[in-house]
């Protein structure tokens, strides 16, 4: 038996296909520009003898049925399955899961209606979910399908750190609070970085900072989220690839009445026109730090800012959490930046968090301490697995007995 899983985008759908009972992965894909003028699918598998293969096709996708429609086209040819009838459960990412959802579950009409109501606090990306959940009910009624929600795990934060100090109607009315996202990554990884240290989860401070295009920090204490750095929408916190993280609001409205700037105009100016690639142009790491190496000005100021304001989340959240025990670097940047993890904790020392620049140099695809013999605080390198972790997700709400499958 196998579990799918999905996470349908506004224009594209990636899915991973595991085995049971283990979970290894017999398959992952990507179909995108899905409804645009040219569209590209693929999957990468391994045929019967271990090689990597993949099957890849240039081609419009209309809409998402033809996408699913190509995904399992794609998965028959790989060999990866032969019919439908082989999977038991399809789990799906949702984005925003509101105050509704504290946990993953079992996907029926009335669990449709409530994302479909929340989908004011997530317009970007609950519909592109609903549609791949929609067009799987009607192709496959008889799969249980589950959906794991980026917010479920900051919904353990105290209500001191979700409210914010605005007007309480709006909280009530508009449920204006801080969500936070990445938690499937965030719980994920600390997980794991107590599995390595050999401590259970619940005796363990862990500041965890997931780093992509789009990066977070959560505080995390006992195995639940006690604050995190993204707030009702993944614009606030941190610096971003093209997203600005923490700003004075009323710069926005000094904007409208200066430069006269309207809603989208400020919309798409801190959400894809900031951060990195507002400062130097540029909003991928590796040629950030390329760049600064060779004297960029530009490019060393991104990087400097990047990092400035993760030092000052990791020391805000030692002190919410009255000290820490592991710092957990994933994603991206955070599992493959060098530079910036060393940037991020240097002058820490007084706080008991030194890095040891060679382990930080090192290069492994499992998970890495970077801490010197004399840290109080361990750090790790920790890849994550968001997919992974759905298919887990998926296992236990449909109560999958994964030894006998």
């Amino acid at each position: 038996m196998k579990i799918l899983v999905l996470n349908s985008g506004s224009s594209s759908l990636k899915f991973q296909l595991f085995l049971l009972p283990g979970l290894s992965v017999a398959a992952s894909g990507l179909v995108e520009g899905i409804g645009e003028a040219t569209g590209a699918a693929r999957i990468n598998f391994a045929d019967e003898s271990g090689r990597e293969k993949t099957l890849e096709y240039q081609q419009p996708v209309s809409d998402h049925r033809q996408a699913i429609r190509l995904m399992g086209e794609l998965l028959k040819e790989s060999g990866s399955f032969s019919d439908i009838s082989e999977i038991a459960g399809i789990g799906h990412r949702v984005v925003h899961g509101g105050e509704k959802f504290h946990e993953p579950v079992l996907i029926d009409h009335t669990v449709i209606e409530t994302i479909e109501r929340l989908v004011p606090l997530a317009p970007l990306h609950n519909p592109a979910n609903l549609t791949g959940i929609r067009v799987i009910m009607e192709h496959a009624p008889d799969i249980p399908q589950v959906a794991v929600f980026d917010t479920a795990f900051h919904q353990t934060m105290p209500e001191h750190a979700f409210m914010y100090a605005l007007p309480y109607e709006i909280y009530n009315k508009l449920h204006v609070r801080r969500y936070g996202f990445h938690g499937t990554s965030h719980g994920f990884v600390a997980r794991r970085a107590a599995d390595y240290l050999g401590r259970p989860i619940e005796e363990l401070n862990i500041i965890t900072l997931h780093l992509g295009n789009g990066a977070s920090a959560a505080a995390i204490r006992g195995g639940r989220c006690i604050d995190t750095s993204m707030g009702m929408t993944p614009l606030e916190g941190l610096v971003m690839g093209t997203r600005s993280g923490d700003f004075d609001a009323a710069i926005l409205f000094y904007l409208a009445r200066e430069a006269g700037m309207d809603i989208d105009a400020l919309d798409r100016m801190v959400n894809r026109q900031s951060g990195l690639k507002g400062i130097c142009g540029e909003n991928d790491m590796r040629t950030i730090t390329e760049a600064a190496e060779k004297g960029d000005d530009r490019a060393r100021l991104a990087l400097d800012i990047f990092c400035y304001r993760l030092k000052k989340y990791i020391g805000s959240y030692m002190a919410a959490l009255g000290g820490v025990d592991c710092i957990v670097f994933t994603g991206g940047i955070g599992e493959n930046s060098a530079v910036v993890r060393m940037k991020a904790c240097s002058g820490l020392e007084a706080m008991g968090i030194t890095i040891d620049h060679e382990r930080n140099m090192g290069c492994r695809k499992d998970i890495m301490a970077i801490h010197s013999d004399d840290s109080s605080c361990a750090i790790l390198v920790v890849p994550t697995d968001e997919e992974l972790e759905i298919a887990r997700q998926t296992v236990k709400v449909c109560g999958i007995r994964r030894e006998n499958s």
